[in-house]
């Protein structure tokens, strides 16, 4: 997962001028088995030596690219946070609202399906304040949602869209997609179900889409 956002990539590169290929993939490499450790055991449980050793590095090695555990949990985040926002940047105003947002709640559910930890861990981070990340949210996260909510301001305007407030219908939509993730659990107590199974996921896909749709759009 790369991220689009300043997460500290300074410390990731220590020397002047671009990364090389081997700093990138060794970048990668940290980022991948910090996510694993993050998500077993926390921020507070994770340690820089389980993760230097998941990464096949030293510690030493390891802090080259990131100066601390918490420089590492940041670009952990963010990554995460550019990944599960990729599907926001593409809804596109020139294009047809019943098209555009159900592709958007499809694409958001299949996130939940592929990366079921990363939505945990990220909202585990949120839940207790956002520490760490505050300012991505403030800053990079606000500007793109705004940014979205004037698409849906546009499809509005133009009457192709019934009026509703842009940011509570992204919220909506966060919520529904992202409860398959982050509640599994209890979705497979309650169902039998999972969001891994392919039937279930189109299930959903189908019902979110139809009842966020139908509320913004009315039936065709």
């Amino acid at each position: 997962m790369n991220t689009g956002f300043d997460s500290g990539q300074s410390e990731a590169t220590r020397g002047n001028g671009p990364a090389t290929k081997i700093q990138e993939k060794n970048r990668a490499k940290i980022l991948d088995a910090a996510f694993r450790e993050f998500a077993a055991f926390g921020y507070r449980g994770a340690r820089i030596e389980q993760i230097a050793a998941a990464a096949g590095m030293s510690k030493s090695n390891l802090l080259y690219y990131f100066g601390s555990k918490k420089a590492i949990y940041k670009a952990v985040l963010a990554d995460l946070l550019d990944t599960w926002l990729a599907p926001l940047r593409t809804l596109d105003p020139a294009g047809d609202p019943r098209e555009e947002l159900s592709a958007y709640i499809n694409q958001k559910i299949e996130l939940s399906a592929r990366y079921p930890e990363a939505s945990k861990l990220f909202a585990n981070e949120v839940m207790q304040g956002a520490p760490m990340i505050g300012d991505v949210l403030a800053g990079p996260l606000k500007a793109l949602v705004d940014e979205k909510a004037e698409v849906i301001r546009q499809w509005t305007a133009e009457g192709r869209l019934q009026a509703v407030d842009p940011y509570h219908l992204i919220f909506t939509i966060w919520a529904t997609t992202q409860h398959y993730a982050d509640f599994a659990t209890q979705i497979r107590a309650l169902t039998g179900h999972g969001i891994d199974e392919a039937g279930f996921r189109q299930e959903a896909e189908r019902s979110v889409a139809g009842i966020i749709l139908n509320g913004v759009l009315g039936r065709e």
